[in-house]
């Protein structure tokens, strides 16, 4: 669209900002450009992934004396819900009720609620707090873009319509989000007022990631995030918008190197990393945070900048402070990340707390200055009451156990998805998850060939490390749990390729972890294939000593001339997440089997023996990272 003067740009900006735009009078003459300091309070919150219930975290705890392992509940968008209320309600009473609420994408896939939903229940409970800005992730895209314009459709059914944000996405002929009588869209921004101030808040989606890794219509483009912030901090500060958010779902080093390109941004929010920022204290209790919440960086002006992720699942709303000067330049900004818990606190045993013990775990909470008890509110658990008993009708049947932590690590090592485990340091900090990767996605790979021997004998599976969602805990497994571990749309499929296509595939994955694009659910897992990785090599000489399981247990080598079957994903197999070499495996070549990939983990689970279909990580040597060696 093309408007005739920057008044009327501005004013159509401010027509579509949504419920949390409310406009004020303009600002008084003060300061450069009409600007006088101001104090704006984030609340934000990134990639909950259709989690909207409560679960259960184990926290070292001080009873009295020492720290202890205590559980404890944590999350579930009713706690999200009452905590955002309550930090509004705060910052009022502080003199600071200048409240911007900023939802960083990927609201989609990952629970039964959105298997059940299509997004709806998410909607519906979004919009119980009125986000002012939403920024598509890159899971938005997973049902095509129809799944966006569904998605938009329950969130602007009401009063609230939160605007849906990405300044780099270029929908195609063939999108619905085109349609010339639609009355909405997705924005590259909004310009929002708080205390007589113009705020700009700009979408990015990662780029590479959603191509490729989602299934955005094949006409849709997403331009490099780089050029498309500058060219839309450039375009707001040209109506006089001088303090600027990014609202990016593109991850946390990505923002860190973002930042050092642009000039004229002012504070980032971002998601897709699942990353846990805060405070060195926070070891304490058991959970390690990748880096300091905020992040302080400066733009390529030297000009500071803030940055600040709220990890994953609705665990943790952020609270950030931002002092502008007159000038519309950061002066100062600090806050905590709010891990959000109950009030109810038991052993691994179940043994109760005495009293003083109770009362020592309120205190040690109270001084962590991020830990937060908050009760779920209850409008919100009325509205997710009939979704909730529709979803546990179907999930709650029993398929097996555990009796170990299946923990989930996408990349081996300590520094690429160092806090991505919900289960905390007991599989953030393990030796073997360190050294060899996730069990769950080493589970995974080898029940999905298991599946594809009693399909077609396949001699080995592909699986990505993003592809698996969750932790399995030591405990009972349900169909709830293979389908939150599992919630994607994909369906097995036959692929007879040769050793080294299949080489050639594996050396694409791991150029999507190491290189520009950092996407860690790339990383590849394979069931009866094994190898040793050096990251730090040329991409063609990383896989050495590339072995395969035999019938019998042991291992040979892997012959690159050779043709196998291999028993992977549709999703996979199309070429996405960066093994492009299998989108080439075609005609006769590939056979879709048709079973869902979830349903094929459950057919796993159910052929295992005995009565009780206990899972167990897989023995060391099955392991397909059997030596890592990660990139500078």
């Amino acid at each position: 669209m093309r408007i005739a003067t920057k008044t009327a740009a501005f004013g159509l900006m401010l027509f579509l900002a949504g419920c949390g735009g409310k406009q004020e009078q303009p600002p008084a003459e003060n300061g450069a450009g009409g600007s006088r300091p101001i104090t704006l309070t984030l609340l934000h919150l990134n990639d909950h992934h259709s989690h909207l219930d409560a679960e259960n975290i184990t926290l070292q705890l001080n009873t009295g004396g020492k720290r202890e392992p205590i559980t404890v509940e944590r999350g579930g968008f009713s706690r999200v819900t009452a905590a955002i209320k309550a930090m509004e309600q705060e910052a009022g009473a502080h003199g600071t009720a200048n409240v911007l609420k900023i939802h960083s994408g990927d609201a989609s896939t990952g629970d039964l609620y959105y298997t059940l939903s299509e997004g709806k229940a998410d909607a519906e409970l979004m919009n119980k707090i009125c986000f002012d800005t939403f920024t598509l992730g890159n899971h938005e895209f997973d049902n095509t873009d129809a799944g966006i314009k569904k998605l938009m459709g329950f969130l602007h059914t009401g009063g609230c319509k939160t605007p849906l944000l990405s300044a780099n996405v270029r929908f195609g002929p063939s999108s619905p989000m085109r349609t010339a009588t639609a009355p909405e869209t997705v924005l590259p921004s909004v310009v929002l007022e708080r205390g007589g101030e113009k705020i700009g808040v700009i979408g990015l989606t990662v780029a590479g990631k959603t191509k490729h890794s989602s299934r955005p219509n094949s006409d849709t483009t997403l331009i490099d995030e780089a050029a498309a912030a500058q060219a839309e901090i450039d375009r707001l500060q040209a109506l006089g918008v001088n303090k600027i958010i990014l609202s990016t779902h593109i991850g946390y080093p990505a923002d860190q190197a973002l930042v050092k390109k642009l000039s004229g941004v002012d504070v980032v929010v971002g998601g897709d990393s699942h990353s846990l920022l805060g405070p060195e204290s926070l070891k304490a209790y058991g959970i390690s945070p990748e880096g300091p919440y905020p992040t302080r960086s400066a733009d390529r002006d030297g000009k500071p900048v803030c940055i600040v992720q709220a990890w994953q699942y609705a665990y943790v709303v952020g609270q950030l402070q931002v002092r502008f000067d007159a000038q519309g330049e950061v002066e100062d900004c600090a806050g905590n990340p709010q891990v959000l818990i109950g009030d109810q606190f038991s052993r691994a045993d179940n043994a109760p707390l005495t009293k003083e013990e109770t009362a020592a775990v309120r205190a040690d909470i109270a001084a962590s200055q991020v830990l937060r008890i908050t009760a779920p509110d209850p409008q919100a658990a009325a509205l997710l009451g009939p979704y909730k008993k529709e979803k546990e009708a179907m999930g709650a049947a029993v398929v097996g156990s555990t009796t170990d932590n299946l923990c989930l690590r996408r990349v081996p090592g300590n520094k690429r998805d160092a806090s991505r485990s919900s289960l905390g340091d007991v599989c953030n900090k393990n030796e073997r998850v360190n050294a060899h990767g996730g069990d769950i996605q080493q589970i995974v790979a080898e029940a999905f060939l298991q599946q594809g021997k009693a399909f077609f004998g396949a001699d080995l599976s592909l699986q990505n490390g993003g592809g698996v969602r969750v932790d399995l805990p030591a405990g009972k497994i349900t169909v709830k749990d293979v389908y939150t571990v599992l919630p994607f749309k994909n369906t097995l499929v036959q692929l007879n390729a040769t050793g080294a296509e299949i080489k050639a595939a594996l050396e694409d994955a791991v150029e999507g972890v190491v290189g520009p694009a950092l996407n860690t659910g790339c990383y590849p897992y394979a069931g009866g294939l094994r190898w040793r990785l050096d990251a730090s090599k040329p991409k063609g000489s990383r896989f050495s000593h590339l072995e395969i399981r035999t019938a019998s247990g042991s291992y040979q080598p892997f012959d690159l001339g050779k043709t196998y079957k291999v028993a992977t994903i549709s999703f996979l197999a199309d070429g996405n997440d960066s093994f492009t070499a299998l989108k080439n495996i075609t005609g006769e070549r590939r056979i879709d089997v048709g079973l869902d990939y979830a349903e094929a983990f459950l057919q796993y689970i159910e052929k295992l023996p005995g009565k009780n279909k206990v899972i167990k990580p897989l023995p060391i040597k099955d392991y397909s990272t059997q030596r890592f060696i990660d990139a500078p």
